[in-house]
């Protein structure tokens, strides 16, 4: 499925309908512990400003860890050290129990989403501004950097290759220990493009340099290069990037995905996660300024049939707001069916699974593929 899911208000009309019918109150606990990206980052500011619209709300104390890889801010909501996580596109990969999260001791996670903020920047193909690149396509036999174990690049490389209908096998790949080498390869002539987010760094860097900077455009009417790239990374959406290094003034059609995703687990108190959907909704306006990409949480920028299901107190939230409609919660049922498949799945799986790691997560992969083909589901991974 390409399209969004447009809301039928706009978060101007919800607010008004808000204001004369208040939705119920929650019951918010004295303290709420997050994960987040590290001290700096845009993602640990949002969760910093929304913390305090919280706390002044309803007295409830915050409190940020950071966490420099997903793994370090996953495992504290896995083990329940957390309550929430302002987490990258691993939560998805932790709910689907692939790449990192394939091996002994972790599997497919119950993770509920809270919110998710898509601002004005993107995740985009960055190309050295020398090269003759119009669209994806256009990267066949260019130089394309590969992070080593940074899965989540490597997949989203793999998908914007696959939207110009090509693969590893028709670029150079060029592998690099890290992001910042990656880039420092292209400023250097070693490599023509590498993934990035439109406002890092690193974009800036490559945009300031000899080379220059640009983003292959993703034509909104190719229905088919959609098609390719969801079926490699479901996540992406079209999107219209207006901010980042060497961006038209106009902008331009890319593809990204939310930074941060605000999620729990499916256990999550119900009142806390009613509470917080409430607060960002009605408190908008007091955070949307406060830290850079805050204002990604507008209602209007929700997408309701996602790939990662709602907490239910989320859902009763949208549904007594009236922006609820009966094709989001077929899309929610159908994502809550898949995650207990996979649960099922992996318990069965781990009680004759292999000791090797390797062996272990191989095994897990065509048990998972297995399981959801059976059931008519695409396995993606």
């Amino acid at each position: 499925m390409l399209r969004q899911i447009r809301l039928p208000l706009t978060a101007g009309a919800l607010f008004g309908a808000l204001a004369i019918t208040p939705l119920a109150n929650a019951e918010m606990p004295e303290t709420l512990n997050w994960t987040a990206y590290g001290t700096g980052t845009s993602g640990h500011a949002q969760i910093m400003a929304i913390g305090q619209i919280i706390q002044q709300r309803s007295g409830t104390q915050f409190r940020v860890i950071p966490g420099e890889n997903d793994i370090l801010r996953m495992t504290p909501l896995k083990t329940g050290r957390v309550d929430l996580c302002a987490c990258g596109i691993a939560s998805y990969y932790g709910s689907e129990g692939v790449m990192m999260f394939a091996g002994p001791g972790w599997g497919p996670q119950p993770i509920r989403v809270i919110s998710t903020s898509l601002a004005s920047f993107g995740l985009g193909m960055a190309v050295a501004g020398d090269v003759e690149v119009e669209t994806p396509a256009d990267l066949k036999g260019k130089r394309v950097a590969y992070l080593r174990g940074d899965d989540a690049l490597n997949k989203a490389a793999e998908a914007y290759l696959a939207f110009g209908g090509l693969d590893w096998n028709d670029v150079e790949k060029v592998i690099f220990p890290g992001y910042n080498s990656a880039f420092d390869g292209i400023i250097s002539g070693r490599a023509d493009a590498a993934i990035t987010t439109t406002v890092t760094p690193a974009a800036q860097r490559l945009a300031a340099s000899p080379r220059g900077i640009q983003w292959p455009q993703l034509p909104r009417d190719d229905r088919a290069a959609w098609e390719r790239m969801k079926a490699v990374a479901p996540y992406f959406q079209p999107h219209e990037v207006t901010a980042g290094a060497g961006i038209p003034e106009d902008g331009y059609h890319s593809a990204s995905y939310p930074y941060p995703i605000m999620v729990a687990n499916a256990d999550l108190e119900h009142d806390t996660a009613y509470g917080l959907i409430k607060t960002l909704v009605e408190d908008y306006d007091r955070y949307k300024d406060a830290a850079p990409g805050a204002a990604g949480y507008a209602v209007e920028n929700q997408n309701m049939t996602w790939v990662i299901p709602f907490h239910e107190a989320v859902v009763d939230y949208y549904r007594e707001a009236g922006i609820w409609t009966e094709e989001m919660q077929a899309h929610q049922d159908q994502l809550l069916k898949r995650q207990q498949l996979l649960a099922e799945t992996w318990g069965d799986y781990v009680i004759s699974a292999p000791d090797d790691e390797e062996a272990f997560r191989q095994g897990w992969l065509e048990a998972r593929a297995k399981a959801l083909k059976a059931a008519g589901m695409q396995p993606v991974f």
